[in-house]
């Protein structure tokens, strides 16, 4: 049996690694799955995590997904679930079914509306109201390793980071192992989050979240999605760009400044928003001398 997250990083010696990836939504998607999970496998992440959908269907396929990567990759296998559209009852069904195929990990979170994360968020009659809730009845129900989201940056609609703070800590004393933050690009704000937990007396382990965004559309894109403002010096040196190589160069160079930045304030690993694609991953990774590492 795999170790828990908590217990990578419990036991670790140096910083974890861990990668994030979707569920393959048509039959034409999986090889370029498959690839990303094997080129991504020459820097032995300590485990893996699998995103997910509230839906019939993609529920099912992402349980399928977390299973047979656990099974093929020999390693500790994260499976996300989301309050959203969903009964107490589909919830624990849910579990079940990650139980039931040798996941006992998984990673709580309210999750979005369909439509994205500017939809107001409505509670499902017979569900949960929000992540801790959700900690509190994955604790209940089996014996499960949960992480749970944070938020460097102010968290909408609140904007008030005091509040994101407290909520973290309030997870953790629900239950939560670990956590893992959205997006973000400046290093302080995760110091600050970290700093905020602790003085609320928790000492829970808070993974920073990195995706290597390398062209225009898709910094923007996760910019919004993430309630995560680019920095001014970014845009200012995106905006100068003469051409998408430029772009991408940019793009990596801020990825790489920002793990070098997290590693020295203390980090307890990172984690890699793939988005099923290996190649910039893997130059950050190779960038800050983790391509020869063994987790």
């Amino acid at each position: 049996m795999s170790p828990t997250v908590a217990e990578l990083l419990r036991d670790a010696a140096s910083p974890t690694l861990s990668f994030e990836f979707f569920p393959p939504r048509t039959p034409e998607e999986q090889p370029r799955f498959e690839a990303t999970v094997a080129k991504l496998g020459r820097f032995h992440p300590a485990f893996l995590s699998v995103t997910y959908g509230a839906s019939g269907s993609t529920r099912d396929r992402t349980v399928a997904a977390t299973a047979a990567l656990g099974s093929a990759q020999h390693a500790t296998v994260v499976g996300h679930l989301t309050c959203v559209s969903q009964s107490t009852d589909d919830l624990l069904r849910t579990l079940d079914a990650f139980a039931d195929a040798g996941v006992s990990d998984i990673l709580a979170i309210r999750g979005d509306m369909p439509g994205g994360p500017q939809q107001p968020w409505e509670r499902h009659p017979d569900g949960l109201g929000n992540a801790t809730e959700l900690v509190r009845l994955i604790k209940a129900h089996g014996d499960f390793c949960v992480g749970v989201a944070a938020f460097p940056n102010v968290h909408q609609p609140d904007n008030d980071p005091e509040l994101d703070a407290r909520i973290v800590a309030e997870k953790a004393a629900a239950g939560a192992d670990y956590a893992i933050t959205q997006l973000f690009f400046e290093s302080h704000r995760y110091v600050e989050l970290v700093n905020r937990v602790r003085e609320r007396g928790s000492q829970i382990p808070i993974i920073p979240g990195i995706a290597p965004l390398t062209v225009i559309t898709q910094i923007e894109r996760f910019a919004s999605l993430a309630d995560c403002p680019l920095p001014e010096d970014f845009v200012a040196a995106l905006r100068a760009a003469r051409n998408p190589a430029e772009v991408r160069s940019i793009g990596l160079s801020r990825a790489v400044n920002l793990c070098r930045e997290l590693l020295a304030a203390g980090a307890p690993g990172l984690q890699f928003f793939t988005q099923n694609r290996w190649k910039a991953t893997s130059e950050v990774l190779d960038a800050i001398g983790w391509g020869d590492r063994v987790s």
